[in-house]
């Protein structure tokens, strides 16, 4: 047995399990925290260690889980499933190793899958359901009960500002730990994306002034509700559980519904590389539409339902605007499989943006049936 393996099994004994340990082995899910099954007890569990750069201050995570946990209601009273958190022997809902990160066990939600890509509409309309289930849940909560967990999540100016930032420096030679080992900023293909963006400023403001003039008002959010985060049964006919809840904090659903809109309606999947083929696929954005207006319509004003389009198209818009900001820094908060794939997924977002745009009216009308 390794070091490790032993170090992370004394980890999993400071948590309220039954002996003994009998495996534990990577699980490959996510980009941001290292994340392990554990079978102990004769029972099966996720353990993770949140990565303490990407969230500051990983205890506010465990205090909004913790807050999740006293929910006056189960969420299966909704026909939704939530990872519960396995508490420390010493009543605490995380530990801490050696170094001070810290790490959290929850259940291991079973007879469940992940889908690579939907398939059907049947699949986009479950997710649509499952999400809505999601909103539906934490609506009876204060949003002012949860902290923030991600300071500056979602806040698309301020991603704006920053790559324009390091746009403005590529004049001058880098230099400073920011521009560190960062590729060339000059090169054509990354120009070719700096006008793409600088045709698109209003857009990155487009929420923030809707929440400024009180058309829509920030709740408690999912906020990474991607397919990744979404469990299906086996058959992958039911959508079952929403993972990953590091960011639940408050937000805009308009935020929520778009980046879920983001993850499963790009037609070939998150791992196209040509962006020529990108193509947003409108007959699943009905679906899950049509399956979150059946659990939520009764919650929404119709100034949230005139937004929605505005958070499909500056999803992608944000998230490539970040994609593009980590390769310009040298791959430092998303892990990547080989250099230049930042930069590749940050290209293909915009195209999905662009084909958003293309189609504005036949998603603005599909919005207006789904929601009546």
């Amino acid at each position: 047995m390794s070091a490790d393996v032993r170090s992370l099994i004394a980890l999993c004994e400071q948590f309220a399990i039954d002996p003994p340990v009998d495996a534990i082995a990577p699980l490959v899910r996510g980009l941001i925290n290292d994340t392990y099954r554990l079978e102990a007890g004769g029972r099966r569990y996720v353990l993770q260690r949140i990565n303490g750069h990407v969230f500051p201050e990983p205890e506010r995570i465990m205090a909004n889980l913790a807050r999740l946990a006293r929910h006056p209601d189960r969420p299966e009273s909704l026909g939704l499933r939530v990872p519960a958190l396995i508490q420390a022997r010493d009543g605490a809902s995380f530990v801490r190793d050696d170094a001070g990160a810290v790490w959290r066990l929850m259940e291991f939600i079973p007879d469940t899958c992940n889908l690579s890509r939907l398939q059907n509409v049947h699949q986009a309309r479950e997710v649509g359901r499952v999400l809505g289930r999601f909103h539906r849940w934490t609506a009876v909560l204060p949003s002012d009960d949860f902290a923030v967990t991600l300071p500056g999540y979602h806040d698309t100016p301020s991603y704006l500002e920053r790559l324009r930032t390091l746009f403005d420096s590529a004049a001058a030679t880098p230099s400073g730990p920011e521009y560190a080992d960062g590729p060339d900023r000059n090169q054509p293909e990354i120009t070719v994306l700096r006008s793409f963006i600088e045709a698109r400023l209003d857009l990155a403001e487009a929420l923030d002034r809707a929440v400024q003039v009180g058309r829509i008002a920030p709740r408690l959010t999912h906020g990474d509700p991607k397919l990744d985060n979404i469990l299906f049964d086996h058959d992958g006919q039911c959508a079952l559980a929403l993972i990953d809840l590091d960011t639940v904090q408050p937000g805009l659903i308009q935020h929520d519904l778009g980046d879920c809109l983001r993850s499963c309606c790009n037609a070939l999947g998150e791992c196209e590389t040509d962006p020529s083929k990108v193509r947003f696929d409108l007959a699943l954005a009905k679906a899950i539409l049509t399956g979150y207006a059946e659990t939520t319509c009764d919650r929404l004003s119709s100034e949230d339902i005139d937004c929605l389009f505005d958070g499909i198209r500056v999803m992608p818009f944000e998230l490539g605007l970040r994609f593009l900001t980590d390769h310009l820094q040298g791959d430092r908060y998303f892990k990547v499989d080989r250099p230049g794939r930042n930069l590749t997924k940050a290209r293909i977002q915009f195209a999905l943006v662009a084909d958003i745009e293309r189609r504005e009216p036949e998603i603005r009308a599909v919005i207006e049936t789904a929601f009546g």
